[in-house]
């Protein structure tokens, strides 16, 4: 992947950054284990999701509201019952299930307790494991050295400058642990920038702060954090100092690419991002889609089901 310039042209636009905004909504490991329960368990009370995720009713009340706010739930009234509610999946709620496939693949493959999680099955041809990305446009396989990313003059700035920075600290429970390596990555605005730029192809201590503009303490404490998390590897010392994504870190780019996709279905009519990922092979902008490894087929969310790990793996582990 490479990076381009682009003209953006966006002076006096207003600060909210559609992809700034899909990040704060969707970096958060409450907010995907909310999401998870929907698709794979149904889950659509409040109490299910209290019992099923321990959090504290305070805060599964302040997330799932920001879910409906952003248009990812729609809050009806439960039948005979006017004063208890049901949080039904939009067709935006439902256009994350991509995004949490992407991210249950990297779990899947790239964390120690992947095994564990459940199998994604093919129906049509009962492939079990982790689909790949190929481009909706050409039908293509991508990787992220089939594209390059186009940039504009102040897209960075406009995405790190307004909205959370830092990752929102959310109490620990077992539900939620499940997603605590891949917030490394997209858990705070400066973290994912600095996994999308390396993604994009930044490698120098000194490239990463003149895109960023951000302090050198900074920038050296995401870059440990990142290291520390396997997803960089560095070499060099001092401005010559390379960070190069590792397989681990290379691993995440089709979460990235589902995120920016999604950040337009969910701010239609905001400001051009000025981030754009292109498809090199058909020079479209990439539009991700998920496709079947064992017989190459495009896969739709009705195309699969989860399903739970066998207790013959579960005792292989053991």
């Amino acid at each position: 992947m490479t990076v381009e310039p682009i003209d953006a042209g966006l002076a006096g636009q207003p600060a909210v950054h559609p992809v700034g905004a899909t990040f704060d909504l969707l970096g958060d490991r409450l907010t995907l284990t909310i999401l998870r329960h929907a698709f794979v368990n149904h889950t659509r009370r409040f109490n299910q999701w209290i019992e099923r995720t321990g959090a504290p009713p305070a805060v599964l009340t302040a997330r799932l509201t920001a879910l409906v706010d952003a248009g990812v739930f729609v809050r009806t009234p439960q039948p005979g019952s006017p004063d208890r509610f049901d949080y039904l999946l939009t067709d935006l709620g439902l256009a994350t299930w991509e995004i949490l496939v992407s991210i249950w693949g990297w779990q899947r493959e790239w964390t120690a307790a992947g095994a564990l999680h459940p199998d994604l099955v093919h129906d049509a041809c009962g492939h079990r494991g982790p689909p790949v990305l190929m481009c909706r446009g050409c039908g293509r396989t991508v990787t992220p050295r089939d594209t390059e990313v186009t940039l504009g003059d102040d897209a960075l700035w406009r995405f790190t400058s307004s909205g959370r920075r830092r990752a929102r600290a959310t109490e620990s429970t077992s539900a939620g642990r499940q997603f605590d390596e891949i917030m490394e990555a997209i858990g705070d605005r400066w973290s994912a920038t600095v996994t999308g730029l390396a993604l994009a192809g930044v490698r120098r201590f000194s490239a990463f702060r003149a895109a960023m503009n951000m302090s050198p303490t900074t920038l050296t404490e995401r870059l440990s954090r990142l290291c520390d998390a396997e997803i960089l590897r560095r070499s060099g010392d001092g401005n010559g100092r390379e960070y190069r994504l590792t397989p681990r870190g290379r691993a995440l780019f089709a979460v990235f690419a589902f995120l920016l996709a999604w950040s337009e279905l969910a701010h239609p009519d905001a400001p051009e991002s000025g981030l754009r990922i292109r498809h090199r092979k058909c020079g479209a902008v990439l539009a991700p889609a998920l496709r079947c490894r064992g017989c190459d087929a495009g896969l739709d969310r009705v195309d699969v089901r989860f399903e739970p790990v066998s207790s013959a793996v579960l005792d292989r582990l053991a």
